[in-house]
């Protein structure tokens, strides 16, 4: 389904979109966005985006998102270690507290 109509520009460039739209494409909810973009030949397009949920953000943070990059680094280089089952995964973890010469972390 597509729609083509007119809206007008009030006050302070003010754009109200017809609530059949709105609905349709979820702009109704609270925070909703438009990508707007001015292309060569004049024409604005208008494209409804996703805000990130307020309980995702913290994915989004200039830390988390450069720990991000450095697991990916470290993926990339062959620097982790794949276990078989839960179990093997728990005696990994058993031997490293085994071997470790430095004060518990407890």
């Amino acid at each position: 389904m597509t729609y083509h109509g007119y809206v007008a520009i009030q006050g302070r460039g003010v754009v109200s979109l017809p609530a059949e739209l709105r609905r349709r494409l979820g702009l109704d909810a609270e925070g909703a966005q438009m990508e707007v973009t001015e292309r060569e030949d004049g024409v604005i397009e208008l494209r409804p985006t996703v805000p990130v949920p307020a309980e995702q953000a913290w994915f989004w943070t200039d830390r988390w998102q450069q720990r991000e990059r450095e697991v990916d680094a470290y993926i990339a280089a062959g620097a982790v270690t794949s276990h078989e089952s839960t179990d093997d995964f728990l005696s990994a973890l058993d031997t490293l507290a085994d071997s470790s010469t430095g004060p518990s972390a407890s």
